[in-house]
């Protein structure tokens, strides 16, 4: 069988957590359209008959602008130490920019292969797709590209598939029915501060004056 470690890694809110709860097929990360909600480095567990591959969901990168950001800049680069294998993922519906660059320049320091995942493709009409492709195909040198949507589960199947040629031999390093390796208490606390990101959204546009 196949195994290894696979870090997930992007600018804020491009879909890294959505992406790792669907492939694990529970809630195993934060999900919001807040930057800087996933604070730490959760490793969710995929297991089939002939592979297990953690994943490791870490805080958006992006240039930092104080001692937070510093940090959470940190954590994610720390996650890149010992993977088999990146995914780099970005937005189709945002424009190739600093962001994604300023992400593009730290994996170009590793020798770590690199797979483009290219998420929100149900967002935007087919033919856009595959421009964006020839684009990106020019910046750095992916191993490969799989456009997805993390949302709809668009050919996640054949990006684990993808996953799985770049991964060697072993054995698993978690039991078959483990999906992350983070206590109960820690998933709670996940979905609490997940609820107080959404209960404060709420309430701040409800004293919004109506127009």
């Amino acid at each position: 069988m196949r195994s290894g470690f696979v870090s997930i890694i992007g600018r804020p809110n491009v879909g890294k957590s959505t992406l790792l709860n669907n492939i694990v097929n529970y809630h195993v990360a934060i999900t919001s359209d807040k930057a800087g909600t996933t604070r730490n480095i959760i490793e969710g567990i995929y297991n089939d008959k002939e592979s297990q591959i953690v994943f490791v969901d870490t805080p958006g990168i992006h240039k930092p602008h104080n001692k937070l950001g510093k940090i959470l800049n940190e954590q994610a680069y720390y996650s890149m130490d010992g993977v088999d294998l990146v995914l780099f993922l970005i937005d189709v519906t945002q424009e190739f920019g600093k962001g994604d660059e300023f992400v593009l320049n730290k994996l170009k320091e590793s020798n770590i292969p690199v797979l483009l995942v290219i998420n929100k493709i149900d967002k935007v009409k087919y033919d856009t797709i595959l421009p964006k492709i020839k684009q990106l195909n020019d910046v750095f040198d992916f191993k490969e590209i799989i456009p997805i949507s993390a949302l709809k589960k668009d050919n996640i199947d054949d990006l684990i598939k993808t996953i799985k040629k770049y991964l060697d031999e072993g054995e698993r390093y978690y039991s078959e029915d483990y999906y992350t390796d983070k206590s109960i208490n820690f998933m709670v606390s996940e979905i609490e501060i997940g609820r107080a990101h959404v209960w404060t959204l709420v309430t701040f546009r409800s004293r919004m004056p109506s127009s």
